[in-house]
């Protein structure tokens, strides 16, 4: 497997509605909204176990067992658009639906079957502009919580 750089190859796409997170289909993907093009950084979607340490008289040793799964907070920082901002729309507080991971990219131009992606359920926590003083590009802020198990490695159908 060759290396790469995600920035140019991962693609991310704001889904309102999937029926099957474990294989999203091309259609459902196609209306939602690509984001990747105005994203200026991306944090968390990822999650992590939280073992339980097992100790015991036997050992100085303490063991560990897994736990559960926790996710990271999670957010989107995108350019701000000062004429118009369908993500920003797209993406209002209280929206729900999927933020859709193409984390090796698609086949083609879009998303086809047998394409690979995570599937997160989210809800759109906040979205607020961020200020600066700095020498920067306008940017806003959009963080969510997420509410279920992520679908790793779906297939496209």
């Amino acid at each position: 497997m060759a290396r790469f750089m995600r920035k140019g190859t991962t693609k991310i796409h704001f889904v309102p509605t999937i029926s099957d997170p474990s294989g999203p289909t091309v259609s459902e993907i196609t209306a939602g909204t690509e984001l990747q093009d105005e994203l200026a950084e991306i944090t968390g979607f990822g999650f992590t176990n939280n073992p339980i340490d097992t100790p015991d008289m036997g050992s100085a040793f303490v063991g560990k067992i897994p736990d559960e799964d926790t996710t990271d907070n999670s957010d989107l920082t995108f350019y701000e658009d000062d004429t118009s901002n369908p993500i920003l729309t797209a993406l209002a507080k209280g929206t729900q639906g999927y933020i859709v991971i193409f984390p090796s990219g698609t086949a083609g131009a879009t998303p086809a079957a047998a394409d690979v992606c995570d599937v997160w359920p989210a809800t759109v926590a906040s979205n607020t502009r961020i200020y600066s003083a700095g020498n920067e590009a306008a940017k806003d802020q959009v963080m969510f919580t997420l509410t279920s198990e992520p679908s790793i490695d779906a297939v496209v159908e």
